[in-house]
């Protein structure tokens, strides 16, 4: 019981952070600028519970406008069952790319702010720093082939694809490797495959 208890803590954290996302982001289509105290009542959490997770409403907006504009995976999917897996990952890839493109200052603005919190040290670590849009978007693109790997498999590919896809391989590409577009989208989409290919090796023995 204790056990799960702490599997479930953490979970539970993810969710209320993403439901205070939720709730900014149906206040701001209703073409307003709400106050932390209004997200709060919105989302069903105190206004303490909101501030645990936000440190003011700006950051809070500035995230919840990046909710806005990723993609759904049902809305990035919609009749594309047929694809193969590399091909499912590259569309993903691709909307991550667009979006992170169109915003880059708010994502560099919404990084710089996670890792300010890490910085001075959060007093609650089960508390994630940033929203996790990019691991969904894949997951959904490997479902309709997930029985082509073994579940082990399945999953470390599902992380290290986390790794080629979305802001951090913006900012190796821009900031470290400084190449351009073109040639950026030519190395993810051969670490996408390379990865792929790897997971569908059979296990040694």
């Amino acid at each position: 019981m204790a056990l799960a208890a702490r599997v479930e803590r953490p979970n539970q954290k993810r969710r209320t952070r993403k439901d205070l996302l939720t709730a900014a982001a149906r206040l701001m289509k209703q073409g307003r600028k709400p106050t932390l105290e209004e997200i709060a009542e919105e989302a069903l959490v105190s206004r303490a519970t909101a501030y645990r997770y936000f440190t003011g409403v700006e950051p809070l907006l500035l995230e919840a406008a990046l909710d806005l504009a990723v993609p759904e995976p049902d809305q990035l999917f919609r009749g594309k069952d047929g694809e193969d897996a590399v091909t499912r990952l590259e569309q993903v890839d691709s909307a991550l790319h667009d979006m992170i493109d169109a915003n880059e200052a708010s994502i560099r603005l919404m990084l710089m702010q996670s890792l300010q919190r890490g910085l001075a040290g959060q007093s609650d670590r089960d508390i994630p720093p940033r929203q996790n849009r990019r691991s969904p978007l894949i997951e959904a693109a490997l479902a309709p082939t997930r029985g082509q790997f073994r579940p082990a498999a399945l999953k470390t590919l599902g992380r290290a694809l986390a790794l080629v896809i979305g802001t951090e391989a913006m900012v190796v590409c821009k900031d470290v490797l400084q190449i351009d577009a073109a040639e950026a989208r030519k190395v993810r989409r051969f670490a996408i495959r390379a990865l792929v290919d790897a997971a569908r090796k059979p296990a040694p023995g």
